[in-house]
């Protein structure tokens, strides 16, 4: 997969690694039995949800720090109550988390994309949007751009959200411990849709969602004391296109909601 120079700049590294091309090589198939599958010789990947279970894959290789891309195809129609998971995480009660969850909805209604971010545990970090486009119609590009300064979620190469490192006010960041790349696609009627008033429609089953073109750029971890790592910066443009996206498809910020935060704020917000 290209990369286009909108967007993020380009990570520059003597230890820069490139990963992707065949899902037999990268992931495992994790849970879900034969829900779960791999085909097209590698090139293609789909997981499904029905009454007796979802499915879901992880990497085969932890990452720290760099650039994962996805091409995600959701799930079509009436989707209400299930969520697609596409996520960073390491393992353990202080583990570190990057976030994309697809929350589906009845036909014809828009999925909201959750974003979140953990560090040492702690989440709570929520922004969630409306896209500009059906994404069940289509393959669209999913990406995470994290460096030690800032976590960037991008759509289609147009930035939605970035994260900074706030460790100078106190404010845990993910830095420290590598992590796998992680999907599911599962039943969570009890809260996705419309804090769950709306429930799976069973007689849809089975739910399937669509994967491919996986690419990773990234630091082999184990290799980043040399130094070589530039940063990672949005240029002009792509501050443009993330203003506009945070205008105008933007449905929930914590960083706004004074009735969760009736005392101010995260500090995080400050940035």
């Amino acid at each position: 997969m290209a990369f286009s120079h909108i967007g993020v700049l380009v990570f520059l590294s003597s230890c820069m690694v490139a990963y992707g091309g065949n899902f037999y090589q990268d992931f495992d198939l994790t849970w879900g039995g034969n829900k779960a599958k791999i085909f097209n010789r590698g090139q293609l990947l789909s997981l499904s949800l029905d009454r007796e279970s979802g499915s879901g894959f992880q990497s085969k290789r932890e990452y720290l720090f760099g650039r994962i891309d996805m091409q995600l195809k959701l799930v079509a129609g009436n989707s209400a109550g299930t969520v697609t998971a596409y996520y960073l995480s390491s393992q353990g009660p202080t583990h570190d988390e990057i976030d994309f969850e697809f929350l589906g909805n009845v036909t014809g209604q828009p999925y909201i994309l959750h974003t979140n971010v953990y560090a040492q545990g702690k989440g709570g970090r929520e922004q969630q949007f409306y896209l500009w486009f059906d994404p069940t119609k289509n393959f669209h590009t999913y990406s995470m751009a994290w460096t030690r300064d800032h976590i960037i979620f991008l759509v289609d190469n147009t930035p939605i959200r970035q994260f900074k490192n706030a460790e100078s006010l106190g404010v845990p960041y993910p830095k420290n411990q590598p992590m796998r790349i992680y999907s599911s696609l599962w039943n969570a009627d009890d809260w996705a849709t419309r804090g769950g008033l709306v429930k799976t429609d069973w007689t849809q089953a089975p739910f399937t969602a669509y994967y491919r073109n996986f690419n990773a750029q990234t630091a082999t971890v184990g290799k980043l004391s040399n130094g070589a790592w530039q940063k990672q910066e949005l240029d002009a443009y792509s501050r443009r296109r993330l203003r506009w996206v945070q205008k105008n498809f933007m449905i929930y910020n914590y960083c706004t909601d004074y009735k969760r935060f009736p005392q101010g704020f995260p500090p995080e917000c400050r940035l």
